[in-house]
């Protein structure tokens, strides 16, 4: 993942007259506290603001994302960002729908802050007057007794409001219950607005509308606490036309790691976006301005067969998250799959990448017949059919036309001494890995 150089230079879409209407056209803006004063809040002098990140996973995905590109956007109109990384509250876990969450031994837990935290900064702007600070909340909860801690924030929940919360309630009702730990989190969460607001005078806490329970027990504790009222904005949940919702509890997740997710495999998720949602994508994923997502809608009601609501959506995407050059590098190999391309250019990782997911068949380097590869790969049914498929002109290594049923593949033909793409016809593909014979 690159650092995202090109999100410096850009500037919010000057067609809208403040952010705060910019981020409600591109739907981001689900429930928030007073609409008119965050408003005004949002278009006045640089006010600092916080997202907080747990490392429950070894990497960010598709729903954090939103929040980074939020905090971009607010960042871009002058604001202060705070990036928290959750060193304190990773221990512990916001409660799920379902269940418990399996606790992380703290040593993981430190692992994953690392991580995330080089995640979120890629996203943020640490320069000029309004740069962006990393947080973690292990740092004033560590230090906490458990007495100091019940007397002073413990007292100031009150467990008839906590146990409302939606995702409390929820729990509450399942057969599974909810644990004292779990059912902490949200003080927790709160806790951490009251130390930002006191050490940084942080006004604003972003989040998932999911999380608006654990938003607003920061803005309750310190209107008691402080006697000061602050803001708390939750955009929607990312989901389908069809109500699929994309995120790890749904076993679907869209990781931004590079090793978890391939660049190759993200930018074909963002490809293959359905027609009636890719309009809604441009707006919450992409920092392109309203006249261009308007001409893209207007070309996807007109041209869907086109796809350049699609071809434009992953292309930005994976660009903001890996970069440019390992953006070009995936269009290359998805072009030269099906032979408008040099495949001996790939890179590795970008080869298997591209490749991970076609029928396969490991062989030895004494078997590389051609007849016998395209049996092998189940590319053809039988060895008579496979000659049919020589004889017809549709067998194809490496993009490069076998017209010789005899044919031997040689060692100088292995992409990266070990790999060959065999394809029958325009749109069969297959990959064989070589061993040592």
């Amino acid at each position: 993942m690159s650092q995202l150089n090109d999100l410096r230079s850009q500037q919010n879409d000057p067609s809208f007259a403040n952010v705060w209407q910019e981020l409600k056209w591109r739907g981001l803006v689900h429930v928030s506290t007073d609409e008119a004063e965050l408003e005004k809040l949002l278009a006045g002098d640089p006010a600092t603001y916080y997202c907080g990140f747990d490392p429950t996973a070894p990497s960010l995905h598709l729903g954090n994302l939103v929040q980074l590109l939020l905090m971009r956007r607010i960042q871009l109109a002058g604001h202060k960002p705070l990036g928290l990384v959750g060193g304190s509250t990773g221990l512990i876990g916001d409660p799920r729908q379902t269940a418990e969450r399996v606790l992380n031994t703290p040593e993981t837990v430190a692992e994953w802050v690392g991580k995330l935290q080089e995640q979120v900064q890629r996203f943020l702007s640490f320069d000029g007057d309004n740069a962006a600070r990393m947080v973690n909340n292990l740092d004033w909860t560590a230090p906490l007794s458990a007495i100091d801690f019940l007397r002073g924030i413990g007292k100031h929940f009150r467990v008839g409001t906590m146990i409302k919360k939606d995702i409390v309630a929820n729990r509450l009702n399942s057969d599974e219950g909810i644990s004292y730990t779990e059912f902490s989190y949200q003080i927790l969460q709160g806790m951490d607005y009251l130390q930002l607001f006191r050490d940084y005078g942080c006004v604003l806490q972003t989040g998932g509308s999911d999380q608006w329970g654990n938003l607003t027990s920061g803005t309750d504790l310190i209107r008691k606490v402080e006697g000061k009222h602050v803001h708390a904005l939750g955009t929607p949940l990312i989901t389908n036309s069809d109500g699929t919702k994309f995120g790890k509890s749904e076993g679907n997740a869209i990781w931004l790691d590079p090793e978890m997710c391939s660049p190759y495999a993200f930018y074909q998720f963002w490809l293959n976006t359905a027609d009636s949602d890719v309009v809604a994508r441009l707006k919450v994923f992409t920092f392109l301005s309203r006249a261009e997502i308007e001409a893209l809608e207007a070309a996807v009601a007109e041209r869907p067969f086109a796809r350049e609501g699609q071809r434009k959506l992953a292309y930005e995407v994976t660009s903001l998250v890996h970069g440019v050059d390992a953006t070009e590098k995936v269009i290359a190999a998805s072009a030269a799959l099906f032979g408008n391309g040099d495949l001996s250019v790939l890179d590795e990782a970008t080869l298997r990448a591209a490749t991970s997911e076609l029928p396969s068949a490991t062989v030895d380097a004494g078997g590389l017949g051609i007849i016998e590869l395209l049996v092998a790969t189940g590319l053809s049914e039988s060895k008579s059919a496979a000659r049919r498929t020589v004889g017809e002109g549709g067998a194809y290594v490496n993009n490069a036309k076998v017209a010789d049923p005899e044919a031997v593949i040689e060692p100088g033909q292995l992409l990266h001494g070990r790999y060959l793409l065999l394809r029958r016809g325009k749109k069969n593909l297959a990959t064989v890995e070589v061993t040592a014979a």
